[in-house]
């Protein structure tokens, strides 16, 4: 009696490891690269990816958390509660990104600071639009920039003085793609690819089985993005990149271009070699993070960051005295791209 009990309790066990494994086998066999696209934080996400089913409403789920907490243009967003001094309470996203914003404000020498904020809207690139600041006002907003007058401890965020603004619009994005990517790895997805707005992050291969082919843009002045004339193109696989530029989100005021990368330490719009900068960094947000830090320092003072820094590659456009382009990248940025 006993050994046929034992004898059922083993066909239960076997039919039950059998559709398990049949339900595995379905699904990969009938897995096949999935496309979706949609509308976050003011442009466009893509993301291609090997399953067996169309995951578009759980990556939409997660953006719409990040936008929750750290967009400035959504007035209830954790962010934009705190800048109105609603709120001191950060969420577990905002101070995961402040802190990542801390490690590259002190890596860059502080060219990437997120309380920026009051100046960009200054210069005509945020909420505030009209007449350009003079350099009284320019030296009385700078009064109110500088990371190291934030703080947080636990989810407690202060800020020595009430009026700064904290504006993370250059890490969100590839914050954004990270988080998004999070989901597909949760699922146990091997090949993938993440885009919002240029910032990226692969995983595998892509449906030739082939690395993700990613196109750098020429630094075209082009405030309206019709053009995307590429300039080089990278494979790659298991990479996060992010590119910034002046070329796309800039105005032509009296004569004169204004580019929307502003200088914490000058106030000023930065005026820099670098026309595009396209950092690689094991995450997104860094990538992000860092490529508008390099926009700011210039090559110079970019390439000292590298040598700092050897978990980054960066390929950078530049402009020479004929107006033609020039690239510059790191030996291992230049062993993905495309001949």
């Amino acid at each position: 009696m006993a050994n046929r009990r034992v004898i059922f309790v083993l066909l239960v066990l076997a039919t039950i490891i059998c559709l398990i494994f049949l339900r595995h086998s379905d699904g990969r066999k009938n897995a096949s690269y999935q496309h979706n696209e949609g509308l976050v934080f003011g442009t466009v996400f893509h993301a291609s990816y090997l399953y067996d089913r169309d995951l578009q409403a759980e990556i939409k789920a997660e953006l719409g958390k990040v936008d929750a907490s750290l967009s400035m243009f959504n007035p209830k967003s954790t962010i934009s509660r705190i800048n109105k001094g609603e709120s001191n309470e950060a969420d577990e996203m905002l101070s995961e990104v402040l802190r990542l914003s801390f490690s590259v404000n002190k890596a860059t020498d502080g060219a990437f600071d997120p309380t920026v904020a009051p100046l960009v809207n200054a210069w005509g690139f945020g909420f505030k639009k009209g007449q350009l600041p003079d350099n009284k006002q320019v030296d009385s907003l700078l009064a109110l920039v500088g990371l190291s007058g934030i703080h947080i401890e636990g989810n407690n965020l202060t800020k020595d003085n009430p009026l700064s603004i904290l504006d993370f619009s250059a890490i969100a994005k590839g914050y954004g793609v990270d988080r998004a990517a999070e989901v597909l790895r949760g699922k146990g997805i091997k090949n993938f690819m993440v885009e919002i707005g240029g910032e990226v992050v692969t995983e595998g291969l892509n449906e030739k089985g082939e690395p993700w082919r990613i196109g750098i843009n020429k630094p075209d002045d082009d405030s309206t993005s019709a053009s995307s004339e590429l300039q080089d193109i990278v494979a790659l696989s298991g990479k996060a990149i992010a590119t910034s530029g002046n070329y796309r989100n800039f105005y032509i005021k009296d004569g004169r271009k204004i580019a929307h990368t502003i200088n914490p330490k000058t106030g000023y719009p930065a005026q820099q070699d670098i026309l595009s900068s396209t950092v690689m960094a094991p995450t997104c947000a860094e990538a992000d993070a860092f490529a508008t830090a390099f926009m700011v320092l210039g090559m110079e003072g970019a390439r000292q960051i590298l040598q700092r820094q050897p978990q980054l590659e960066a390929y950078f456009i530049c402009s020479d005295e004929q107006g033609n382009y020039k690239t510059w990248c790191t030996e291992g940025f230049k062993k993905l791209l495309v001949k």
